[in-house]
């Protein structure tokens, strides 16, 4: 394969960014039974960055993360994380709807066992376990099985594991629909200081569009099958400083939710 010539404009966005996606199509099945589910679509998501993609069940969204994960390539069009293709569980920590821990380990060592697999030694696993469970606010349980907390605790340590491995971007699909509206008003807020703390970039998929205005630094909508950008508008509100209850009565975060939220319900 030819390497990126260095004096393309386009090459050099790809290197810089943290996520370039470029014309990408996404087809399922073939013959008769093919379905577009996604495209074309480009994007390029900075460093830092945390985008939300958000639309309407069946728009692609998941798709899209999963071909940016590296799980499945693109029918057509590129991926490119940090300048090179995605390689599944590598270059990027993905927290998925349900938490996937193992039930016979300890918090702790659901978190030691991705540190673990990140090549970590283990004096260094022992020092960075505590911290992990100290920045999503679980220091208290490490020694309880996975079946002895609750929902939303699994997936703070979902969202710790993930972090484990010192990747520059994490994924997350949907991590806190099946939650409570209280646990998930919670975890979006670590989430949010957490994002803050370590300034990775992070791509976020949610059906929620306050959730999406509340977490992102921009917002992406897209269109039913087969998803395409409808709308890309960066959010521009305060990232710390603020309590949610603050931020969220700001008249430009409703400003934000009435805009976002018509293009949701136009582009269904």
């Amino acid at each position: 394969m030819r390497s990126p010539d260095i004096a393309d404009p386009a090459a050099r966005t790809a290197e810089a960014a943290a996520v370039d996606v470029r014309e990408v199509e996404h087809v399922y099945g073939r013959g008769q039974a093919a379905v577009t589910a996604l495209g074309p679509v480009s994007l390029t998501v900075p460093r830092g960055a945390f985008l939300v993609l958000v639309g309407a069940s069946g728009c692609g969204k998941s798709t899209l993360l999963r071909l940016i994960a590296g799980f499945e390539p693109p029918t057509s069009g590129s991926v490119r994380i940090g300048g090179v293709e995605p390689v599944p569980g590598r270059g990027a920590g993905v927290v998925f709807q349900q938490p996937r821990l193992f039930p016979w380990k300890s918090v702790g060592g659901n978190v030691e066992l991705a540190l673990r697999y990140a090549g970590v030694p283990r004096q260094e696993r022992l020092r960075r376990v505590p911290e992990l469970l100290e920045r999503v606010g679980l220091h208290d349980v490490a020694g309880r099985r996975i079946w002895q907390i609750s929902g939303g605790q699994q997936q703070r340590v979902a969202i710790a594991r993930a972090l484990a491995a010192d990747n520059p971007l994490l994924l997350l699909d949907e991590p806190f629909a099946a939650l409570d509206a209280l646990t998930r008003e919670r975890l979006q807020e670590d989430l949010r200081q957490v994002s803050a703390d370590t300034g990775r970039t992070s791509v976020f998929v949610t059906h929620s569009v306050d959730e999406a205005v509340f977490l992102g630094s921009r917002v992406v909508v897209l269109t039913r099958r087969p998803g395409r950008v409808a709308l890309d508008v960066e959010v521009g509100l305060p990232r710390t400083g603020m309590e949610p209850d603050e931020l969220r009565a700001l008249p430009e975060y409703a400003s934000l939710r009435a805009t976002i939220g018509h293009a949701v319900r136009a582009a269904a």
